[in-house]
């Protein structure tokens, strides 16, 4: 692994006793002293949108039914996921992974409700021609 500061290699460090339940992991700059998490992988499902739950990316769709092909993710926080969530099935293109989650995909979080008056891009660009 490479600093994102100052591009030399990272060393591991030793966690503290409360770390150890946050972070697989912590590596710091031999440089800039610039210190890198690892998060464990319960972290991925808090915040506010949806991430795949083994490699916590947040390019993932939604998806109708299950797939018979790609392996689905199983679990304890899956279980529960899928109970609140009523049944929002995810897929993860990097992983092939398919999971529940409750939460909205990341685009729908940043984009939230468009401001009044605004007219998207596509209608305008419809009007014009």
């Amino acid at each position: 692994m490479k600093c994102v500061q100052c591009g030399d290699r990272l060393k591991r460090v030793h966690r503290t006793f409360l770390e150890r339940f946050s972070y697989m992991a912590i590596y710091e700059c031999r440089k800039c002293q610039r210190e890198e998490f690892a998060p464990r992988r319960y972290q991925y499902h808090f915040g506010p949108s949806c991430r795949c739950p083994v490699c916590g990316t947040y390019r993932v769709v939604r998806i109708k039914k299950l797939d018979k092909i790609d392996r689905k993710h199983g679990g304890f926080l899956n279980l529960l996921e899928r109970l609140i969530s009523k049944g929002r099935l995810f897929h993860c293109r990097w992983c092939r992974l398919q999971f529940y989650d409750r939460r909205r995909l990341a685009t729908q979080v940043q984009a939230g409700t468009p401001p009044a008056g605004a007219v998207p891009e596509a209608k305008a660009a419809g009007s014009a021609s």
